[in-house]
């Protein structure tokens, strides 16, 4: 079955922190904790480097001209492929991912990591595939030749 109705449908931040309030109702649950000296540290700086990531990847967009808009791709006024999006074609969500493993390590539970795995394989399927078809579509060949020099993560 097709799940093409939830293509470029759920803001990606929301996502973010529908995950976010699952994992902290998780620790509810009690299960096995984890727990590491300067924990609460660690997820912080997790948290605060997907920040940056993220902020990098916005400028990039604003410099660009661009819309930074996830479920309207085909507004969308070029192929930025300069900075961090010479490292990573999805830094936006790549930032996300950081967050969401530091809130994952400051919660301490090791059944969320499971929702870092939801969350990739959600991105991945419901908003860059559907992404990276229009841009392909819009942008042709220039797109086609940034998707072979840079990956869609790191």
């Amino acid at each position: 079955m097709k799940l093409t109705w939830l293509e470029l449908k759920l803001p990606p931040v929301l996502l973010v922190i529908i995950l976010m309030v699952v994992m902290t109702l998780v620790k509810t649950l009690d299960l096995s904790l984890f727990e590491f000296a300067r924990q609460t540290e660690v997820g912080g700086i997790l948290a605060g480097f997907g920040l940056v990531v993220i902020a990098a990847g916005v400028m990039q967009f604003d410099q660009a001209k661009t819309t930074v808009n996830p479920v309207k791709p085909n507004e969308t006024s070029r192929v930025v492929s300069t900075g961090i999006y010479s490292i990573t074609r999805n830094p936006m969500y790549l930032g996300m991912l950081f967050v969401l493993t530091g809130w994952c390590v400051y919660i301490g539970i090791i059944a969320n990591l499971a929702f870092l795995v939801v969350f990739v394989l959600y991105m991945v399927q419901f908003q860059i595939k559907p992404e990276e078809k229009i841009l392909r579509q819009m942008f042709g060949e220039e797109y086609d030749e940034y998707v072979t020099r840079v990956r869609r993560w790191i």
